[in-house]
């Protein structure tokens, strides 16, 4: 091979290799970085699940009632809080994993689900009553976010 054979196969390489590679490359990145999303996703639903089994096993607290369960012991009252912990720190990893400002089309329909988790506990009158309570110490763009969601989900015809 003589020097303008190779001079020409590295305008080739420059023109259609390189571009090649780096748009390879970050397509490779946009696919790890779905694949983690997604992970990431289905860990949290993992996570709500067992939370469902949990409101299952504790089914004397009347946790998805929609309103307050009167008369509960004292050690009932206490399990209610635990639980309702439980789903305000599963909601907070949520929001913190999750939410963005500006999603992606399967981002914001990933995110929905969430939403629409939360929109249902808070239509809950005792979930919705002591959550300012339980959202102390919580990152507070997350309660400042939910606790619009109670108040939009307390007056249900105000919502669109």
């Amino acid at each position: 091979m003589d020097l303008e054979t190779w001079e020409l196969l590295s305008y080739v390489v420059t023109v259609f290799g390189l571009p090649f590679a780096i748009g390879a490359y970050f397509f490779d990145q946009r696919k790890e970085r779905e694949n983690e999303e997604e992970a990431i996703w289905q860990q949290l639903s993992d996570a709500y699940i067992d939370f469902l089994e949990i409101v299952l096993s504790n089914s004397d607290l009347k946790l998805r009632s929609q309103i307050a369960t009167p008369n509960l012991s004292d050690e009932q009252r206490e399990r209610k809080w635990v639980v309702f912990d439980m789903l305000i720190s599963l909601f907070e990893r949520a929001y913190l994993l999750a939410y963005e400002p500006e999603m992606d089309e399967k981002q914001d329909r990933r995110w929905h689900s969430w939403e629409d988790y939360m929109r249902e506990w808070c239509q809950r009158e005792e979930f919705r009553t002591h959550l300012p309570e339980l959202l102390r110490g919580e990152d507070p763009d997350f309660a400042q976010y939910i606790m619009r969601l109670a108040q939009e989900e307390s007056c249900p015809a105000s919502t669109t």
